[in-house]
């Protein structure tokens, strides 16, 4: 294949923060060209973002049913090839399916749909298509994540004990979905966001962290939700104990009332041997700790890291002291959801680190976090479907 992969995308209109995140992660290595989309519901909305990304005024549709149609009477070597969906999350299920159904790659945003019912369909859309299924859990594709997922599997910390995971915020402590805030109103509303404010929109992102670093499943969770802004119909912090099915136990909170805290995403992994913790907002090192009490600092992009994991060595683009952060970890979900729809239209298997993404199960397990978490009510919620 000799050409660009060719993009369309759903959402991402103007003033969507998101949107122009996938837009410039999915171009980031130059593989990629976006030629098509349907960027809002309002037409003249579509235009001006179409406009504003100089695309051809032709390629930019009315609706995602629009755009599938005529993209389909389109030569093989000229329609979209993949098409990224960046809505709310109530609107996921519909196009991500019709997306899949019509035979295009989707790459879509998460939490993958507006309940577990519809993720469970889902799934079963994406198993059924021979097309490639990525999910945007973006903070797996940091090079140091890789790194902790390595060491687990090397057995480096021993058999696992204890997960602590957290996600705080600041930025919603005042109603500013009140106040005309896009990303703020959408967030906060059970018609569009579902069952869960904070831990849908956040709290996703620590669960699949958690399991996607130690390979562990989270079976019950006990959890404690909170909408501590008046007037708000959804939680906006939550607290959760977890057991996972190796016997370990671990702690997960998200929260978006911090004042102080910008995105202040935490992991602790402790095992019998040794331990290992990671922050997003330090994301070039990862902290490995022994049972003699020595720190071991591992950075980015050098050799110590290369020796221990081939997946933390793909995913880094820049020699080591030049920072690389959360666009270029967008990017390698991108990348390797790219190559794997590369290897398809080559006829060809991909590799095991092409298909290193967040895929189909990732997003039901998703799903039934948030189920689990808001049926809690503190008491102990078995998780459904652990094992697919």
């Amino acid at each position: 294949m000799n050409r660009k992969v060719r993009m369309g995308m759903v959402g991402g209109g103007p003033g969507a923060f998101i949107g122009d995140v996938h837009r410039k992660a999915a171009c980031f290595d130059g593989g990629v060209e976006l030629v098509a989309g349907c960027f809002s519901r309002t037409a003249e909305k579509s235009r001006q973002m179409a406009d504003a990304l100089y695309l051809d005024s032709a390629r930019c549709y009315p609706t995602h049913t629009a755009m599938l149609a005529q993209e389909r009477q389109r030569p093989e070597g000229e329609r979209i090839d993949f098409i990224s969906v960046v809505t709310p999350n109530n609107t996921h299920f519909e196009i991500a399916k019709a997306c899949l159904e019509a035979g295009f790659h989707v790459v879509l945003d998460k939490p993958m749909t507006f309940n577990l019912d519809q993720a469970l369909a889902l799934r079963e859309v994406a198993r059924r298509s021979p097309c490639v299924f990525a999910l945007t859990h973006n903070y797996t594709g940091y090079p140091m994540v890789k790194l902790a997922r390595d060491l687990v599997r090397q057995k480096q910390l021993g058999r696992i004990l204890k997960v602590i995971v957290q996600y705080p915020q600041g930025w919603l402590v005042q109603p500013i979905e009140r106040e005309g805030s896009r990303q703020a109103g959408w967030r906060t509303d059970p018609q569009q966001s579902g069952a869960a404010g904070c831990m849908g929109d956040i709290g996703t992102h620590a669960e699949n962290l958690a399991e996607y670093i130690t390979g562990l499943r989270m079976t019950e969770i006990c959890a404690d939700l909170g909408t501590l802004v008046a007037g708000r119909p959804l939680d906006d912090d939550g607290n959760c104990l977890v057991h996972f099915d190796n016997g370990a136990r671990g702690l997960l909170f998200a929260s978006q009332i911090c004042v102080g805290e910008l995105n202040g995403l935490r992991i602790r992994v402790h095992g019998t041997a040794g331990g290992c913790s990671w922050r997003q907002e330090a994301p070039e090192e990862l902290a490995v700790y022994d049972d003699a009490g020595t720190i071991h600092l591992y950075r980015r992009g050098t050799d110590a890291v290369a020796a221990l994991s081939p997946a933390a060595t793909r995913a880094t683009r820049l020699p080591p002291g030049h920072p690389e952060a959360f666009y270029e970890a967008f990017a390698n979900i991108y990348r390797n959801a790219i190559d794997t729809m590369r290897a398809r239209l080559d006829g060809r298997e991909p590799t095991a680190l092409e298909t290193d993404f967040p895929d189909v199960e990732d997003g039901v397990r998703g799903m039934q976090f948030i189920e689990a978490v808001v049926a809690s009510r503190g008491q102990w919620i078995s998780l459904p479907h652990v094992k697919s």
